[in-house]
């Protein structure tokens, strides 16, 4: 009431303004005497000019009554559809000088409640091993173990398996990476097609034979192009169990850099593949390759109803430590599980790798020599200068009792006489010749142990789940059941080292571009499932199935495939060859355009309120999206809503189950924007420049920025306007903090820019629910406040950059193997800083040479305008062996603990000091 009050007032003071003027023109004209003595004989020029004048200020009365009224009438409209609070209030700033924005009290999406952090307080799940616990015991000294050079020396008693003999199930595998050297195609067309067609002839030839395979992309691509009797011939030997699929995912996922929702949605789309194609579902996990493993895995796992799972690549100290204590076999629990309903039973393979020498025995020289393919005359040969001998009568009994004796020594490290022996490696299998050269040779040794009862042995060709089942049967219990005596874990297995301090953990931040594309492609995944559900769900009730595109769904089964294709763990991980990185990126632009289209047509859809009139036109979209790519390894371009009088049509999408009260912000080409909402109600807009450098603003684009109330999983429409009348838009107010005094700044009306000399004084800016400093110096984030807390928590960020070891061995797409700490990243000139401050949000913009950091803060209710957006763009091109880092540091008093993420699904809890014995580098920027 007290706008609508003003606003009257005001219009009517120009009124009787305008009045006043009048009454005194004509009284002039009464009462000048020179004048009055020629009246009525006015020269009719004289007459003309004071009729004109009367109906100027006629037209002027009425042009002034016209905009009171418009006025009148937009105060009423703000009031009566509450676009602003329920008492009138437009944005104001408060006493101490941050902008307060009226809300309409409705709930906003998720608000801070004090029980919100009582479930990482509860009590922790009770297990034999705690991985950190383990980390704290172990030295990490890496001594020399003679054959097993990374274990110790393994004996036993010839007569232990006299009253119940050694059970070795050999499980033949090929490991196909979906792109690392060569693209996924390129592996497909040399290689992995062959290992099909090879295997449905092989396999037939004898039913004593098996098999394993994981990776069902290339699995699906063969399927696809083989012909009826190939693909009968393939499902007769799934089914009758000497071919086995395991884990069942698009591909063997990493654990580390991938999102819970990639994981399971490349898991699922290999279960359904699956399913439809074969009618088979997953019994046992397979992951020799990924670089340290997850406890998100064996949760997921568990979930899509699997009861065992195999891993390889972990620290070999904690392989050393789990051998000794024969706890290589175990339950994984995660941590939140206080009873036993996630348990996973787990195999950890036990030496260095996933090839032939390192999985018969400890002695890989040995080991060597039961790989057949490296028989003499092969491109393959033993680095140990002992090449493998074909099994003939006149050495078989010979060749068993060493192949026996390292069986029996792997066989002490775990709790069963039940043993796996994984027999394969990277792309095996792709030649006839070498299946013949394996199975006919371990046939033969296999025969020979079999027939001699005196060496108490059962060996033969197996799969992963027979191996799995053949311990629960041993052991008494049912699959997935804990067998008796048989540790649970819970934790996880990062980061991985292989040898002396080689740790995995280069990948975390390897190629961060193509990470960051993954997750925008997931987003947009996951929209675009939810409105093409919502679209066709509608279609069908409307009786307009028909003329909806649900020929899009292609497109979202190709963008499940290509995201599903890049949690490879040579793809996400950033360590595949540039060449392959660069058709992952093909892929995933091209599924990016097709969600792009999938969520363009269903909006379309969705939001016409008549469907009568519905029409798709394939080569003319409804809608615009928001952003663009020119290419696969370029930046996003923002797309520029152009206004005009008429209506522009802005369409948000919310893809979580909660409502949300968000800031949004659009480009605009004119100043005089006006946002409303589809029922007419005025929003207020903060109108901020668009800056093409650190110091020039464009004059051609601006950005606008209202708060948007979003439905769940719905859409909202705004009508956006080239208005001269814009009453509740507001401009940000700009700060440039120079260094030196030589650089000329100005700003383009109606955006005004103050410029400083940068100084040593720290700065601020506010919200209603934060305030947060920055150095006066970098521009940097230096303290955070919370309203009504007096205390000031420090959070300083410091950019930093570490060099690589001079020697042979440097950091690199997998390792991180610094030149020692890091040290402060510098530049001779200060930083140009950029202070935005308005009722929406405010932000501080630091331009440094080698990268731009943006921190922002939004003037909204609940988790949102209690959160800090911290946007990072970096270009170190020019830099060699060099990699830049930010550091956060605080003075919370959190001792040796912190938390950390875990694929987006739960938290980490990890103690820095178990981890500085392991690895050093992981605790260089714990502070």
């Amino acid at each position: 009431m007290k706008l609508k009050k003003q606003v009257t007032v005001c219009g009517g003071a120009i009124f009787c303004v305008a009045v006043f003027s009048l009454y005194l023109m004509l009284d002039r004209v009464q009462h000048d005497p020179a004048r009055r003595q020629s009246a009525g004989n006015f020269p009719r020029s004289q007459i003309s000019v004071l009729q004109n004048r009367i109906e100027q200020l006629e037209q002027l009365l009425e042009e002034n009554h016209q905009i009171i009224s418009h006025i009148k009438d937009s105060v009423l409209e703000l009031t009566d559809t509450g676009a602003i609070s329920p008492s009138g209030h437009l944005p104001f700033r408060s006493a101490n000088g941050s902008w307060v924005l009226p809300f309409d009290g409705r709930p906003t999406f998720l608000s801070v409640q004090p029980l919100d952090c009582q479930f990482a307080l509860g009590r922790r799940s009770q297990t034999d091993l705690q991985m950190l616990d383990v980390y704290s015991l172990l030295s990490f000294d890496n001594v020399d173990g003679g054959v097993w050079k990374q274990g110790f020396e393994i004996t036993y008693e010839p007569n232990e398996w006299d009253d119940e003999p050694l059970q070795v199930f050999v499980v033949p595998h090929s490991h196909n990476d979906p792109g690392w050297i060569k693209t996924f195609d390129k592996y497909y067309n040399d290689q992995t097609q062959h290992i099909f067609n090879n295997m449905v002839v092989k396999l037939a030839e004898d039913p004593r034979r098996k098999f394993i395979w994981s990776e069902i992309s290339f699995f699906a691509k063969w399927w696809e192009s083989a012909d009826v009797h190939k693909q009968e011939a393939m499902r007769k030997l799934i089914l009758s169990g000497q071919l086995e699929m395991v884990t069942g995912g698009w591909v063997m996922t990493d654990e580390a850099s991938a999102h819970y929702f990639a994981m399971i949605d490349q898991l699922i789309e290999g279960h359904q593949w699956l399913e439809k194609n074969l009618g088979v579902t997953p019994r046992s996990g397979w992951a020799v390759d990924p670089f340290g493993y997850s406890a998100t895995m064996p949760y997921l796992l568990k979930r899509a109803n699997m009861s065992s799972m195999l891993i390889q690549r972990v620290h070999y100290s904690i392989k050393k430590h789990f051998a000794a204590t024969r706890s290589l076999e175990f339950m994984w629990r995660q941590t939140w599980d206080i009873e036993s309903g996630t348990d996973m039973f787990c195999h950890m393979m036990p030496f260095y790798s996933y090839d032939v020498p390192h999985t018969c025995g400890p002695d890989p020289k040995i080991c060597c020599q039961f790989d057949f393919k490296r028989l003499p005359g092969s491109r393959v040969n033993c680095p140990w200068k002992v090449p493998p001998r074909a099994i003939t009568d006149a050495n078989v009994a010979e060749r068993a009792g060493v192949l026996l004796d390292q069986y029996r020594k792997k066989s002490k490290l775990f709790r069963s006489k039940v043993l796996l022996v994984p027999l394969g490696d990277d792309f095996r299998f792709d030649k006839p010749l070498e299946w013949d050269q394996q199975y006919f040779n371990y046939q033969k040794l296999f025969d020979y142990m079999n027939s001699h009862p005196e060496m108490h042995v059962k060996a033969q060709f197996a799969t992963l789940t027979d191996y799995f089942n053949a311990v629960y049967k041993a052991n008494g219990v049912a699959p997935g059941t804990r067998p008796p005596d048989y540790p649970v874990l819970s934790g996880d297995f990062f980061a991985y080292a292989d040898r002396e301090d080689h740790y995995w953990s280069g990948y975390y931040t390897s190629r961060p571009f193509y990470k960051n594309l993954d997750r925008v492609l997931e987003s947009h995944l996951r929209g675009a499932e939810i409105l093409y559900s919502l679209a066709v769900a509608h279609a069908r009730r409307a009786g307009l199935e028909g003329r909806y595109p649900v020929s899009d769904y292609s497109l979202l089964t190709d963008a499940r495939r290509n995201i599903g294709l890049f949690q490879h763990h040579d793809a996400i991980t950033g360590t595949a060859k540039e060449a392959v990185v660069i058709d992952y990126g093909n892929r995933l632009l091209g599924s990016l355009v097709g969600l792009k289209r999938v969520i363009i047509n269903a909006a379309h859809f969705l939001v016409i309120k008549n469907k009568d009139i519905y029409r798709f036109y394939q080569t003319e979209p409804f809608l615009e999206t928001d952003d663009r790519r020119a290419t696969q390894d370029s930046l996003p371009q923002r797309t520029l809503i152009e206004l005009e009088s008429s209506p522009r049509y802005l369409v948000l999408f919310n893809p979580v189950e909660q409502e949300r009260l968000c800031v949004v912000t659009v480009l605009v080409n004119s100043a005089r924007v006006r946002v409303l909402t589809e029922d007419g109600q005025t929003l207020p807009v903060q109108l901020s420049a668009q800056w093409v450098s650190a110091i020039e603003m464009s004059g051609e684009v601006y950005q606008a920025s209202f708060m948007a109330r979003l439905p769940a999983l719905g859409l909202a429409v705004f009508h956006l306007y080239d208005s001269a009348d814009s009453p509740m838009t507001l401009r940000s107010d700009t700060l440039l903090r120079i260094p030196g005094q030589g650089q000329s700044i100005r700003g383009l009306d109606p955006l005004p820019v103050r410029s400083q000399t940068v100084d040593a004084q720290p700065f601020y800016i506010q919200s209603q629910s934060l305030t947060l400093g920055f150095s006066g110096t970098t521009g940097l984030l230096e303290s955070i406040r919370r309203k009504d807390d007096p205390q000031e928590v420090r959070v300083q960020i410091q950019f930093l950059t570490y060099g690589t070891r001079p020697s042979k061995d440097k950091s690199g797409a997998y390792l991180f193997l610094p030149d020692g700490n890091a040290k402060p990243y510098s530049q001779r000139e200060a930083p140009v800083v950029r202070v935005v401050e308005g009722p929406l949000f405010a932000e501080v913009v630091a331009h440094y040479q080698h990268f731009q950091q943006t921190v922002r803060i939004h003037n909204v209710p609940g988790v949102d305008g209690l959160s800090l957006d911290i946007t990072t763009m970096l270009d170190i091109r020019d830099q060699n062996n060099k990699e830049l880092a930010m550091r956060l540091v605080t003075d919370i008093q959190s001792g040796d603990t912190f938390y950390t993420d875990l694929n987006g699904f739960q938290v980490k809890y990890t103690c820095p000091q178990t981890w500085s014995k392991s690895s050093p580098l992981l605790v260089l920027d714990s502070s």
